[in-house]
């Protein structure tokens, strides 16, 4: 886990950053951030990436045709949905992961890897917590003011729960 070592009264605290990634291009972009800007701080030790799963929802909707208008039904989805739904989550999440870890070893940085399936804003928080990380590091969707006002930020989130110093880093 990406740390450094700082004397604290005669004792050694360890710094560990964590970088939350998902499949967008802010996340990619601050992953590359990291491993430009952050090297002292990464290559003494492996920085931990990591993977917030969505979970899935339980009700789909169908639209069913009446005239000219349509009826939309709320349907609930099978255990057996649900549990596809999550495998191909989980195995979205791996290959994301993988794809990091190989960028990071082709920059010399060990790098390890962490996935949680839940919301992302809590699990990011919840992680940073028992990891015991230093710094976390978000990407910037730079989504607007109404859309982040309606779904919530995810970095903003973090930046006002999280139990460490965040760095939002956002793509000029």
């Amino acid at each position: 886990m990406a740390e450094q070592r700082v004397e604290n009264g005669g004792g050694l605290l360890e710094r560990k950053v964590m970088v939350a990634i998902d499949d967008s291009e802010c996340s990619h972009y601050a992953l590359m951030w990291v491993l430009d800007n952050l090297v002292e701080s990464i290559t003494k030790s492996p920085l931990v990436i990591f993977n917030a799963q969505p979970p899935p929802t339980n009700n789909s909707f169908t639209a069913a045709a009446l005239s000219s208008a349509r009826m939309y039904c709320s349907v609930s989805a099978t255990p057996e949905y649900t549990y596809t739904i999550q495998e191909q989550n989980r195995k979205l999440a791996f290959a994301l992961l993988e794809k990091a870890k190989e960028i990071c070893a082709g920059r010399g940085v060990d790098a390890e890897t962490l996935t949680e399936a839940g919301d992302p804003q809590s699990t990011i928080c919840d992680a940073v917590q028992r990891l015991n990380i230093s710094l976390l590091v978000l990407g910037e969707r730079g989504s607007g003011k109404i859309k982040r006002a309606i779904q919530g930020s995810v970095s903003s989130y973090c930046l006002h729960n999280a139990k460490c110093p965040v760095l939002v880093v956002k793509k000029p």
